[in-house]
């Protein structure tokens, strides 16, 4: 697939009214904000609880999500789930999804190989992630690679230098504005959002292409047993 030098966006196919992740979902099957859309079998959005204490973002759904329409249920969302056991974090209060909903990918024969989005596609679909924000409260954000964390806290961010690091959030969002204000009700009435906290740590991935895959996965769970420990 040739890089898009530009997208219109995901921010006319996001409801006004939408008020809850149910909603937000259903209109994101219909998106075309990027030229993604053309290839992928679906729209791969956010799942979990919409009270989680923690949300997990990562860079984009893989090929086995690009077929079930389900973010983390491929090898690298096995693995995590295993860290987040190790962890001691409750799966039944995480949400997870993707800065990118849509699975970029070049065909070798058969085989669909993943392509890391480009810039313009986390820019495209960012207006979901903020949407999906807007409905969320959580304690604690888990940022999983370098796609995710540049698509919250901008291109400059380098997991390498800060992984498991607690950061103010949304103060360490690239555009806090974005993120700093939640509707209240359903009338248009909207309350600054509460401060809490943003972690970010390697893509489960990159632990199943690491050398040392045992060393990898005892890392991101150390990282993870932080944002653990930042829960009230």
């Amino acid at each position: 697939m040739a890089e898009t030098e530009s997208a219109p966006g995901a921010q006319e196919f996001i409801p006004p009214t939408a008020d809850t992740i149910d909603e937000l979902r259903a209109a994101a099957a219909g998106c075309r904000g990027c030229e993604l859309h053309r290839d992928a079998s679906q729209t791969v959005f956010g799942r979990g609880d919409e009270r989680a204490r923690v949300v997990f973002v990562g860079e984009q759904p893989g090929d086995v999500e690009d077929q079930q329409g389900l973010p983390f249920v491929g090898p690298a969302g096995r693995l995590l789930r295993r860290a987040v056991d190790d962890a001691g974090l409750d799966p039944r209060h995480i949400y997870l999804t993707n800065a990118v909903k849509h699975f970029r990918f070049e065909r070798r024969g058969t085989r669909r190989i993943h392509q890391t989005p480009d810039r313009v596609h986390v820019t495209a679909c960012r207006p979901w992630l903020v949407a999906e924000f807007a409905r969320l409260r959580p304690e604690v954000v888990v940022v999983l690679g370098a796609t995710a964390a540049k698509a919250l806290l901008g291109p400059t961010f380098r997991v390498t230098r800060q992984r498991g690091e607690l950061l103010p959030w949304p103060a360490a969002a690239q555009h806090p504005e974005d993120f700093a204000r939640v509707p209240v009700d359903r009338a248009g009435a909207v309350a600054d959002a509460p401060d809490t906290r943003l972690l970010a740590t390697i893509h489960p991935s990159a632990v199943l292409r690491a050398d040392n895959q045992d060393v990898a996965f005892e890392g991101l769970v150390a990282d993870l047993t932080v944002a653990a420990g930042a829960l009230r």
